[in-house]
């Protein structure tokens, strides 16, 4: 197992390029199913989530051929194995998309239940229930959920909102099975985050008629057959938004290329009224910061509210902050394993309920993390180039699921991270 040892304090001045969008290419790769034939995606990143994604594909029949220049090829012509094993499920919660696709091809689909970074209970009864209204026959058998539509699916008027707002998976799920469907399918409180819109667009030049991209309705008009295409994916809001908290707490000068700003203006928003310069430059942006950390306060929200998945990484930059700062988790209010790794390094973070209450600190200090879920790891990996000592952070698998290579990224500029096995 893989750990990592981080010397800090340092500062972060560079330039860095953002990957493509990880939680829009494993949707993506799940949609190549819809289409017999061989589909490329361009700007892919390389990533053990991609990885696992592959070998779901590969053992349902498709051929998964991986390029040098970021390329991802997929050839479904042959898909005979409609089984999501949950060797392979297990390891990501993405892996329950193959379930509208795999329906909507082969008229019967068997999927392990997800899993994927412990944060907290996240059901997919919504899922289910969108596809049952779309014309499946759904049971659960052993661990497994089994749908069948043995005369196709057919449209519907579908409502997606859940206690937490909309579901992104559940969206892409729902949509990937409508494409196909006889007639017209309505998807009412559909998530509108940036990814489900890459989905949506990567479906149209697929052949797919879809209308109201973009927004809470979704109006599918089913088709015969789709295509195979090639398709770009978006860069990752995720880790830029990462990136750029990482610069703020290094007191650094970071230039970030290949960034969609405007899908990130909540965090943005968020880093300048605690005193960051953000600063568009040619396809991305200039984060700069020098000086102190001013308090504010965050609630996670659905797009284009402030994303659930930057909560740790920010709840990090905020423990250096002076004075009080306030976050409270809506997404997933149980997202908060990382505090106690954070007061392990001195910040002095207090849960109540769904809310932490953050009192800012002067320094940080290092201390041996385990890091829990992919974002959380992130989280430590900041605090440990802000912290006075060499940091130890435990379970890095997790950062690798969502973070190319985040140490040969990140010590070009500046960082002091070393990849240990023990």
């Amino acid at each position: 197992m893989d750990v990592f040892q981080i010397e800090g304090p340092t500062r972060l001045a560079g330039t860095l390029r953002v990957n493509g969008s990880k939680n829009a290419a494993l949707p993506i790769m799940a949609a190549t199913l819809l289409a017999p034939g061989k589909s490329t995606l361009r700007h892919v990143p390389q990533l053990s989530d991609i990885t696992v994604c592959g070998e779901l594909l590969s053992d349902l029949g498709c051929a998964v051929a991986r390029g040098d220049d970021g390329t991802l090829t997929i050839d479904s012509t042959v898909v005979d194995n409609p089984v999501g094993d949950y060797d392979i499920v297990r390891k990501m919660r993405a892996g329950i998309c193959i379930l509208g696709p795999l329906l909507a091809r082969c008229r019967r689909a068997q999927v392990s239940m997800p899993g994927g970074c412990s944060i907290g209970f996240r059901p997919i009864d919504i899922h289910l229930r969108g596809l049952h209204e779309l014309g499946a026959e759904i049971r659960l058998e052993n661990g497994y959920v089994v749908a069948e539509a043995p005369k196709g699916l057919k449209g519907a008027e579908i409502f997606l909102g859940g206690p937490f707002g909309s579901t992104v998976l559940g969206t892409a799920n729902i949509l990937m099975a409508a494409t196909l469907a006889r007639g017209t399918t309505v998807i009412e409180s559909a998530a509108c985050e940036p990814e489900v819109t890459n989905l949506a667009e990567c479906l149209v030049a697929m052949g797919a008629r879809i209308k109201g991209i973009g927004s809470p309705r979704l109006t599918i008009e089913g088709v015969a057959e789709l295509h195979p295409a090639e398709f770009e994916v978006i860069p990752d809001r995720i880790e830029a938004g990462t990136l750029m908290a990482a610069a703020a707490a290094t007191q650094g000068c970071v230039t970030l290329e290949n960034v969609s700003l405007g899908h990130l203006m909540a965090v943005v928003d968020k880093l300048r009224n605690i005193g960051v310069t953000v600063e568009t430059a040619n396809g991305g942006c200039v984060v700069v910061h020098k000086g102190p950390i001013l308090p504010t306060d965050i609630t996670t929200q659905p797009y284009p509210g402030f994303p659930t998945d930057l909560q740790a990484q920010f709840m990090a930059l905020l423990a250096l902050g002076r004075g009080m700062s306030v976050v409270i988790e809506k997404i997933f209010p149980d997202r908060f394993m990382h505090v106690a790794e954070l007061n392990r390094m001195a910040a002095n973070l207090r849960k109540e309920g769904h809310t932490v209450i953050v009192t800012g600190v002067d320094r940080l200090r290092a201390a041996p993390v385990m890091a829990s879920d992919l974002r959380a790891s992130a989280a430590l990996v900041i605090a440990a180039m802000a912290a006075e000592g060499v940091t130890t952070i435990n379970r890095v698998y997790h950062i690798d699921r969502g973070y190319e290579r985040i140490e040969e990224k990140l010590n070009p500029i500046g960082a002091r991270i070393v990849r240990e096995q023990v």
